[in-house]
């Protein structure tokens, strides 16, 4: 199920894996969304808590995790999380947020 964030717009996340730094900051900050893999980098979880390992693969953001996905994006030291519209496609929190 989507989630709204505040103003109604349902959010997804993603992660570059190649500009991942395998930090683990994510993990810590939203463990229900975000997971390391044994090849040392972070990947988006799905709604049975599956790795998705595709390039490029999202989930949605859930509204109760939204400030911890959102400071996961923040405080990523390799700048690969992006949390995007699911609607239109605009990135609003991670590296290339207008």
């Amino acid at each position: 199920m989507q989630q709204e964030a505040p103003g109604g717009e349902a959010l997804e996340v993603w992660i570059d894996q190649d500009l991942c730094t395998g930090d683990g900051i994510c993990a810590q900050y939203a463990p229900e969304v975000f997971e390391l893999d044994i090849d040392g980098l972070a990947y988006v979880k799905g709604a049975d808590e599956e790795l998705l390992q595709s390039a490029g693969a999202t989930t949605p953001v859930p509204l109760p995790l939204l400030a911890d996905v959102v400071d996961s994006a923040r405080e990523c030291p390799g700048e690969c999380i992006h949390v995007r519209r699911v609607g239109d496609g605009v990135e609003v929190y991670g590296p290339d947020a207008e």
